[in-house]
């Protein structure tokens, strides 16, 4: 049990790093206690876990009980994970439960998270510009805007701020990206914001001019979930397609003063080794240091006296990055075969790093773990104390799993109460169980359907009603929710007749965020919000809710009685039997006030009036 674990990891901290376990206990109690999903993966660590949810559980996630409650829209692909924040006062409106989206149009959304009205909605281009265009390059399409997940402080700024990165093309065809401070409560630039990210770093590399390699904008994107700790901000940076030149940049910003306060190239005598990880966010742990997977490109063979790659060159390696002063790699992990990997394109850099709590081993020792996959097939459990740095002989690491998860990785593993959830490509997701701080050798169970590659998610309440949670990108995209002990499909969307609970076409990359009894889901043109069926909307009335909305909105109108007809008006006047009868979604390309009434064996209900404003 996750309890009794807890205290008694606490012990053997207790007797052998006092301070150690001060850090480690209050990172993984924070996890029992919190409300919100202000960061990717729901932690620094990345486990995606939410230990708090008291609402759903194994007896009530089903199709009879849980479904659809509504959706809210975007004006570009959501790609960037949702966000939730609880009870934030609103000027003027209130204090609501909280959804931030982020789009590819760089449109920035807060929604009431419990009945979808729209709070604020905000564009974070600048004067005269667009959103990048995708760059000849497949991976993000049509245009790229606000593609990593955001980051949320509750504590900066007057009532908590929204970290982001946005891309942009100005008129003179110039690209832009640049770090956004978003007040959380108001949608306003904070600290002086925004600001341009530029870089220079020493290198003698292809790309330098007079000892530097710099930055150049439109060679790059940001995929990769921003980390906040410390207060300051950590970003990476992937390239498009592998369209050259790049190599492998990670910043760092001040959050309070949105100015950048160290810069690390893991490539920078080199070429490539972008970074990637398919949208997961760095990884930290409590000691404040930084966990990524590296994409293919330079790695030197040729190792100093401390066992590091004489040209500094990290291509495909599972790095650990210090935060202490300026940014730099303490350590890494490269796999025998790099020259095959980085050749082939068969490298670590699609997959995202998980920092596990401290297990105890079979002699009484505890362990301080990561683990990672990528497009090899592999799981490489490494020591975070020692990683294994490179040999050409053999892979001197803590474990691996050779062709563990057939078809690779474009994601992130999830893990809970002892077990690690992989979703490889064209597969099943997995479970394997940890005992003893070694990991089952194979799966102690799987689902009976196949994904496209997924990135899963975890809901409990401590450590029981285990659910794990995926969004398969198929179209309709579909939630999938399954027992975490055995994988037993407790639910999916598809299954509630007349399509109930389908909500439009599934987007990669998309892990589901679960907080306080509801489940958001990103897809192409918005977010879907799953709950329970009697615990709110759908009801009578509009879905969503009346608010402030881009152009193009369409406007489902509902009543408490199946099988009623509604009539409604968008003029102002009040509908009888004669008005228009709804039959289909109702789109709203101006500002509109929708009064409607549902007939039932003759008798009229007023529902609610709902007036959509266009901006």
């Amino acid at each position: 049990m996750l309890w009794a674990y807890g205290f008694f990891i606490a012990g053997v901290f207790l007797l052998r790093k006092p301070m150690k376990f001060l850090l480690t206990f209050i990172c993984w109690t924070s996890l029992l206690s919190a409300q919100d999903v202000l960061t990717y993966h729901n932690d620094n660590a990345r486990t995606g876990q939410n230990l708090s949810e008291t609402i759903l559980n194994l007896a009530n996630v089903n199709s009879s009980s849980f479904g659809l409650l509504f959706t809210v829209p975007a004006d570009g692909k959501v790609d960037a994970q949702p966000l939730y924040a609880s009870n934030v006062a609103i000027p003027g409106q209130g204090t609501h439960n909280v959804l931030i989206v982020a789009s590819e149009n760089d449109s920035l959304y807060a929604y009431d998270a419990d009945n979808g009205a729209n709070l604020w909605t905000i564009s974070v281009l600048g004067s005269g510009e667009t959103p990048s265009d995708d760059r000849s390059c497949g991976q993000v399409i049509p245009i790229i805007g606000i593609t990593e997940a955001p980051v949320i402080s509750r504590t900066n700024g007057p009532n908590g701020a929204i970290y982001l990165t946005a891309m942009s093309k100005d008129a003179a065809g110039n690209y832009h990206h640049r770090l956004h401070a978003i007040g959380l409560a108001t949608g306003s630039e904070l600290f002086g914001g925004p600001v341009e990210i530029q870089a220079t770093y020493p290198s003698s590399g292809p790309t330098s001019s007079n000892g530097y390699v710099s930055f150049d904008a439109k060679q790059y994107k940001n995929r990769v979930g921003l980390l906040l700790m410390n207060g300051i901000v950590y970003m990476a940076w992937a390239s498009h397609c592998d369209i050259p030149p790049y190599t492998g940049w990670v910043m760092a910003y001040d959050s309070s003063t949105l100015q950048q306060v160290s810069v690390l190239n893991v490539t920078p005598n080199g070429s490539e080794g972008a970074i990637w990880m398919s949208q997961a966010g760095l990884a930290a742990d409590s000691d404040g240091n930084i966990y990524l997977l590296d994409g293919n490109g330079s790695f030197d063979a040729t190792l100093d006296s401390n066992g590091f790659p004489v040209n500094q060159d990290f291509g495909n390696s599972f790095l650990k990055i210090s935060t202490s002063g300026a940014l730099s790699v303490a350590d890494y992990f490269e796999m025998d075969n790099e020259q095959k990997e980085n050749s082939t394109d068969t490298d670590l850099g699609s997959g995202g790093a998980i920092v596990l709590p401290d297990m105890t081993d079979a002699n009484g020792f505890v362990q301080h773990l990561a683990v990672g996959a990528g497009k090899d097939t592999n799981i490489y459990l490494v020591n975070r104390d020692s990683m294994g740095k490179f040999s050409s002989a053999n892979n001197n690491i803590y474990q691996e799993l050779p062709d563990a998860l057939p078809g690779g990785i474009w994601g992130m593993p999830a893990y809970f109460n002892g077990y690690l959830y992989f979703g490889p490509v064209s597969g099943p997701i997995y479970a394997f169980q940890f005992q003893n701080a070694m990991l089952s050798t194979a799966p102690v169970a799987q689902t009976a359907n196949a994904f496209p590659g997924v990135t899963p998610g975890v809901s409990a309440n401590g450590s029981t009603d285990g659910i794990v949670w995926a969004a398969e990108n198929t179209n309709p995209g579909v939630l999938h929710a399954y027992n975490a002990t055995n994988l037993q499909e407790l639910y999916n969307s598809n299954q509630a007749s007349g399509g109930r609970d389908r909500f439009g076409s599934g987007n990669k990359f998309i892990t589901p965020v679960v907080a306080s009894g509801k489940v958001y889901v990103a897809f192409t043109t918005g977010v879907a919000v799953f709950g329970l069926l009697n615990s709110g909307p759908p009801g009578p009335g509009f879905d969503p809710q009346p608010g402030t909305y881009p152009a193009g909105l369409s406007v489902a109108v509902r009543s408490t009685t199946n099988g009623a007809r509604i009539h409604f008006t968008t003029d102002g006047t009040e509908p009888t039997r004669s008005s228009n009868l709804y039959v289909h979604p109702l789109k709203i390309t101006k500002s509109t006030t929708i009064k409607a009434i549902s007939i039932n064996n003759g008798v009229a209900s007023p529902l609610s009036v709902g007036t959509y404003v266009v901006q």
